[in-house]
């Protein structure tokens, strides 16, 4: 961690000159640039005064961010692979976002898990192949290039009763699988 750097944002973020919290802390101008500039280091006790003039604690200050993941790359996937299917989790811990996205790929004959009626709603879009929606007492294929979106009150399943493997995004909130 670069604390000099830190130091200059969080002085900045507070609006403050470098001779407004000269005077707060009790520090020289230059002293607070050599600090800045990385040239020189505090003791505890003088960081510890800074970031307390600065309107936090040690603890905050040194609390490093986790940087948040936005690009998923098919390494970062988790595959489970059955014998009527394989599902990808396409964003690693979903579970604890809003919604949870998978691919799921059926081989001919193969099928997702029954998703029983659930608070949310449920979006597919097929990739490949075509796919039977079974919503409840309803049955809709839905082929490639198509999607559907339900919400979770009825009982449902993905049914491949078709001659190629099918390849659907499955988007779900709150997650379930």
């Amino acid at each position: 961690m670069e604390i000099g750097k830190k130091l200059k944002e969080l002085r900045i973020k507070n609006g403050l000159t470098l001779e407004e919290l000269a005077s707060r802390s009790e520090l020289t101008k230059g002293f607070l640039s050599q600090l800045e500039n990385d040239l020189t280091s505090p003791s505890i006790a003088t960081l510890n005064d800074l970031v307390e003039a600065l309107g936090t604690n040690l603890s905050v200050f040194f609390k490093q961010e986790k940087k948040e993941q936005i690009v998923f790359k098919t390494e970062d996937y988790f595959v489970d692979e059955r014998e009527e299917q394989t599902i990808h989790w396409i964003v690693p811990n979903a579970q604890k976002n809003e919604m949870e996205p998978i691919l799921i790929e059926l081989k001919t004959g193969g099928q997702s898990s029954v998703i029983e009626p659930h608070e949310g709603e449920e979006f597919g879009y097929v990739l490949q192949g075509k796919v039977q929606l079974r919503y409840g007492d309803e049955e809709i294929t839905v082929s490639k290039g198509q999607t559907f979106y339900i919400n979770g009150s009825k009982s449902h399943v993905l049914v491949n009763d078709f001659q190629q493997t099918a390849r659907v995004i499955w988007v779900c909130t709150p997650p379930i699988f």
